[in-house]
């Protein structure tokens, strides 16, 4: 792949960058699901310029091409080359294609990555090279994150149920054996057309997949053992295909000593300094969080069981909108920085 001598594609449409913070970003993956939301962020990102967007398969096209609600928003084109002037680059590629991509293209050490994959995300991938990648879930490990080079971006099913478990395990109050169901959006399973992500059979359908071995349940272990680390009851997972196209929504329960107004407080104390997340005790439901980077918890308490619900949006909170998340962080920019977004509230 060859490197762009000169910076060509900018985005003239974008924002100036407020005092002197102006962060160049350059995205590779742009045409696929994550690339297209962080194409929608960025642009409207008061901090960020985009360098470029890479596509092999769309190198050339307008970016309004293939994301057709960008039509008028930007004149960027996909590029088939890289440039190295910038400051962080997006990978929003397939998993196993991270890896791939940094074995065929060394990215120097100036550049900060943050990987939408899952290639670098446990501990025992975490380093690539020279390259070491810190797990990139804000609510926590906010402070390693502000200091890192690497991102390594949490899946969209892990984010939703780590979200959930956190303030528990940070106590060592996970004692028993925890139970989830979650049903997740089509878009969840990427842009390439499947036969469980065409219309005529998502539609009106509903359909369990991967009961008990999720592989993102790896994730969700290794947090909950860096908060608690005796933690070694099973989390028994049992995701569900949605027929709708963006959220996810997860159930987790698990018995508990703790009153409800206990573990209210024990949420909403844990969350009271992260910007996306919020806790209550009322009724919740996707189209709050759709088109956001929230992350919304309801606690309640039934008999000797702690029920949490959990609710995110799979492409922002859970992919593209966490990264940007991340990247403030990682710029020491204003942490909701071009992540005040609207909800589809109806």
């Amino acid at each position: 792949m060859k490197q762009m001598e000169t910076n060509n594609k900018k985005n003239t449409d974008n924002t100036p960058p407020l005092g002197g913070q102006g962060v160049m970003a350059g995205i590779v993956g742009g045409a696929g699901y994550t690339g297209g939301e962080m194409l929608r962020i960025l642009i409207n990102h008061p901090n960020v310029e985009i360098a470029f967007v890479h596509s092999a398969s769309s190198a050339g096209k307008h970016v309004y091409e293939v994301h057709t609600d960008l039509f008028g928003d930007t004149d960027l084109k996909f590029a088939a080359e890289l440039a190295y002037n910038i400051d962080v680059l997006f990978l929003c590629v397939g998993h196993g294609d991270a890896k791939k991509f940094l074995d065929a293209n060394p990215i120097p050490d100036h550049i900060k990555i943050i990987d939408l994959s899952q290639d670098f995300r446990l501990s025992q991938n975490a380093k690539h090279k020279a390259k070491s990648f810190v797990y990139g879930l804000p609510e926590l490990n906010r402070e390693a994150i502000k200091q890192a080079n690497n991102i390594a971006n949490p899946g969209c099913f892990a984010t939703c149920l780590q979200l959930g478990f956190l303030p528990l395990a940070e106590k060592g109050l996970l004692k028993n054996e925890v139970h989830i169901t979650a049903t997740t959006g089509s878009t969840g399973a990427g842009r390439s057309l499947s036969e469980t992500t065409h219309f005529t059979w998502r539609n009106d359908n509903l359909s369990v997949y991967k009961a008990f071995e999720h592989q993102h349940l790896n994730e969700v272990g290794q947090s909950l053992k860096q908060l608690q680390p005796d933690f070694g009851y099973a989390v028994n997972f049992i995701p569900y295909r949605g027929d709708f196209t963006r959220g996810i929504i997860a159930s987790l329960y698990t018995d508990s000593d703790l009153t409800e107004a206990e573990a209210l407080k024990l949420y909403q104390q844990y969350y009271a300094g992260h910007a996306f997340t919020h806790v209550t005790h009322h009724d919740i439901d996707l189209k709050q969080v759709v088109n956001t980077n929230k992350c919304f918890i309801q606690v309640k308490k039934h008999g000797n069981k702690l029920l949490i619900v959990s609710i995110i949006d799979n492409l922002l909170k859970g992919a593209s909108g966490q990264a940007v998340q991340n990247m403030n962080l990682m710029f020491g920019l204003d942490e909701k920085a071009g992540l005040r977004l609207k909800a589809t509230g109806f």
